[in-house]
């Protein structure tokens, strides 16, 4: 049997201490790649809400001081806040709107409030991950990953043709086409030691090239001041809302759960290109992702600055340097940090030329769509899956190019939320996703404790479970196989001295098709099952006791899939009637 397929394009996995000039390296790199983003997101909804110069100032100083923390958060992982992988947050798109209406409507106090309290809703999503497990599935996070590389392109597209006025026609496409080539050529034909700056020297190039041209903005970085701090533009915090609070705090709300579905997606594709062996997704990954990204959305309310999220170009960064050490990600924080207080250094990456920027995030872009579509193959893809991905992504690529029903929508709130590709395609597919799981017929369940005397309650739970569908006895024998299997696996990972109770366990039985699919839920804190049955291809030929089981789940069952969450392990198994 083949041994597991290793990706040997990661140099440095989140555990791995690269270089330290490397590590610096890479972590600059990253942050010139988003740190326009976070500014520029801020400074275009102020000056949208017309806000004073002073507040924008504060605004742009406040996200990327957040930015920083929150990204050091998330490769450092404190408890159960952070992934433990790259990933960089910054400011949120998907705010934009709701954020205009609410300065617009009562000012940055008003914004500040709903903020904050939309940011427990993001708490409360990632203590209860678990049992939206149905609903928020790789599909779902595959689908909006897409979707969002097909909002943000045509952006991209736009910024390609981006240039001061008076600059030579040609100049635009040509300074993106070598900025292209040079990181594309790099990525393809270098070495992996150049490999890894290839970005820096795309964009190197690229401003090099557009500077005759006069398209980098030297202005913007002689007017910017060396240090400071916006005191005194804090806006403050509304401590007793109106009206105006409670109109707009279901808009928020709605906006702060598409949001999460987006760190979901890209707390699960993190996992996958970090890696060199492929691994089954640690759902307390994702977990700590939603905290610190609540985190942030609650800081940057306090601020009374737009709320952040992660950034999925982290993925393909990733895919690009080969580099997913935690450490790098704790850099690319302290250089966010470090900048808001130097708004000169700031503004040298701000003054970036747009094509150069546009031909730099269309390469990851391109990759990021990939890593979607890749997430939702891996998962499985059956007619359901196929049914929900498609639907869903054409949905908000049809609104996100205003050709689904413009004029019954208008400009109000509907129309802004729907406008938006990933927004509308996410709700799409949360709604289609849980249709599936709704209209699936109903679970038996057993609820035992995990002891002496649950593998023969577990046997007689699944024996008449077969009978009631009228499986025949071989069948049934290997269902209850596959149960047994799987119960002394999940035994093994008990720990018989930490406590004198038995922990609980819940099995579930259902029909799908001419499969049965079990499901044993319990607070376990061993080894991942999928990924130990993954290695048993590399193990000797005669295995020991603890890998028996494995071996003979893997024969019973069509399909095994394990979920670790924090304080809960779901681990499904699916059987078929006929071998």
């Amino acid at each position: 049997m083949a041994a597991s397929p290793v990706n040997e394009h990661i140099r440095y996995e989140p555990d791995e201490h690269p270089p330290h000039l490397l590590t610096i390296g890479a972590g600059f790199q990253a942050a010139l790649l988003i740190i326009g983003g976070i500014v520029l997101g801020v400074v275009i909804v102020f000056r949208i809400a017309e806000q004073p110069a002073n507040y924008i100032a504060w605004g742009v100083f406040a996200a990327l001081l957040i930015s920083g923390i929150t990204t050091v958060l998330q490769s450092a992982r404190l408890w159960r806040i952070g992934a433990g992988h790259i990933l960089m947050m910054g400011t949120s798109g998907a705010f934009f709107a709701v954020c205009v209406a609410a300065l617009i409507q009562g000012g940055p106090a008003l914004m500040a409030s709903l903020v904050v309290v939309s940011a427990l809703f993001q708490f409360a999503l990632a203590a209860r991950l678990s049992f939206l497990r149905g609903i928020f599935t790789p599909v779902v996070s595959g689908t909006v990953i897409m979707l969002i590389a097909a909002t943000i392109m045509p952006i991209v597209y736009d910024m390609v043709s981006d240039a001061p006025e008076g600059t030579e026609s040609f100049a635009p496409p040509l300074v993106a086409i070598v900025t292209i080539l040079v990181i594309v050529v790099l990525v393809l034909r270098a070495p992996a030691s150049w490999r890894l700056w290839s970005p820096v020297i795309g964009i190197v190039v690229g401003c090099a090239v557009s500077a005759p041209f006069g398209m980098y903005d030297v202005q913007y970085v002689k007017d910017a001041l060396w240090v400071g701090v916006p005191f005194g533009a804090w806006p403050g915090f509304d401590f007793t809302p109106g009206v105006e609070f409670w109109a707009l705090l279901p808009a928020f709300i709605v906006v702060t759960f598409v949001g999460a579905i987006e760190t979901i997606g890209d707390g699960v594709a993190i996992q996958r290109v970090s890696r060199r062996r492929p691994g089954a997704t640690d759902y307390r990954v994702v977990q700590g992702a939603l905290n610190a990204d609540g985190v942030g959305n609650f800081l940057s309310g306090l601020a009374g600055t737009l709320p952040n999220t992660t950034y999925s170009t982290s993925i393909s960064l990733a895919e690009v340097t080969g580099i997913a050490a935690r450490r790098v990600g704790i850099v690319i924080g302290v250089v966010f940090i470090v900048l808001a207080f130097f708004p000169k250094a700031a503004a040298l990456l701000i003054a970036i030329p747009s094509p150069v920027a546009a031909a730099y995030v269309g390469i990851l872009i391109a990759l990021l769509f990939v890593q979607g579509l890749r997430i939702i193959v891996q998962d499985g893809l059956d007619h359901r899956k196929a049914t929900v991905a498609g639907i869903a992504f054409w949905v908000g690529v049809g609104f996100q190019n205003g050709v689904i029903f413009p004029e019954l929508l208008g400009e109000g709130f509907i129309g802004v939320l729907l406008g938006n590709g990933m927004t509308s395609g996410a709700i799409v597919a949360v709604a289609l996703m849980a249709f599936v799981e709704l209209s699936k017929p109903r679970r038996r369940r057993l609820r035992v404790p995990l002891n002496d005397d649950a593998p023969q309650q577990v046997d007689d739970f699944l024996r008449a479970f077969a009978s009631r569908i009228n499986w025949n006895p071989t069948a049934s024998d290997r269902l209850a196989a596959a149960g047994e299997e799987t119960l002394v696996i999940l035994s093994q990972d008990e720990d018989p001295t930490e406590s004198d109770s038995p922990r609980r366990l819940t099995v579930s039985a259902r029909r799908e098709g001419n499969n049965v699919e079990l499901e044993f839920v319990s607070a376990l804190e061993g080894e991942n099952v999928e990924d130990r049955l993954t290695y048993l291809s590399a193990l000797p030929v005669v295995p020991d006791d603890g890998e028996v089981s494995l071996r003979l789940l893997r024969h019973y069952a069509s399909s095994i899939r394990h979920q670790k969450y924090h304080g809960l392990d779901v681990v499904t198994v699916s059987v078929a009637s006929t071998t």
